[in-house]
């Protein structure tokens, strides 16, 4: 298994390079701490898979989707500190196979290796929980699945639209906005029938793409939380 790692931070690359070495028959092909060098290495050197932490410093999620465009058979698993859905959605848009966080157990981190490396999607206990509160379902996520075309959206539809990929319930919608449960669910249905979408994923989409809100503030708020 020919694998490359793709970190700002030497320590995590140490720390994962020796976990595979330890478990797996692997060969790290390349390390790379930005995302040009992973382009510029991925253009020069055959992997079955990268490992990358796109949230990290030097990398942004356009980095997957340029790697998704140029190579449409390899595999990505994106090891993070983050697992918010929107961030988690923006990911699985831009094309990455697998999600697993920073602090998962050495087990599942070998099991995401094994598992993407063959083509499979796999996703750690704390991004399926994320994915289960979110209601979210992964296999109607598509790559770039939402067109450009101009949707005519409320300034109350667009509030509910950011809640919603704020992960906020529809009684919580309710509450804050001083509605009925019956209206924002109404409200809701008429979302996703202007835009098209069958489900929460689909809202979170529209709301990454469209700068209603952004993965960035929940990697700041995990930030905070951690100083």
């Amino acid at each position: 298994m020919k694998i490359i790692l793709a970190d700002s931070s030497d320590l995590m690359r140490l720390g994962i390079r020796s976990l595979l070495k330890t478990e797996l028959d692997v060969e790290i092909v390349g390390e790379v701490h930005d995302g040009a060098d992973l382009l510029e290495l991925i253009r020069s050197f055959e992997a079955d898979l990268v490992i990358v932490d796109y949230t990290s410093a030097g990398f942004s999620v356009d980095v997957i989707a340029q790697l998704r465009s140029e190579f449409p058979e390899l595999n990505i698993l994106a090891i993070t500190p983050e697992q918010s859905a929107v961030v988690l959605v923006e990911a699985l848009r831009a094309g990455v196979n697998s999600y697993v966080k920073k602090d998962c157990s050495f087990p599942e981190i070998i099991d995401a290796v094994k598992s993407t490396s063959k083509g499979n999607r796999f996703f750690c206990g704390q991004i399926l929980e994320t994915i289960n509160q979110a209601n979210l379902n992964v296999e109607d996520i598509e790559i770039d699945a939402l067109t450009c075309d101009p949707v005519l959206i409320s300034k109350r539809e667009c509030e509910i639209i950011t809640m919603i990929a704020e992960g906020y319930t529809n009684a919580q919608i309710a509450e804050q906005l001083f509605l009925s449960a019956h209206t924002v669910n109404t409200h809701r249905k008429n979302i996703m029938a202007k835009l098209g979408v069958k489900n929460t994923a689909g809202i979170v989409m529209y709301a990454v793409k469209t700068n209603l809100i952004s993965p960035n503030k929940f990697l700041f708020t995990a930030e905070n939380e951690n100083l």
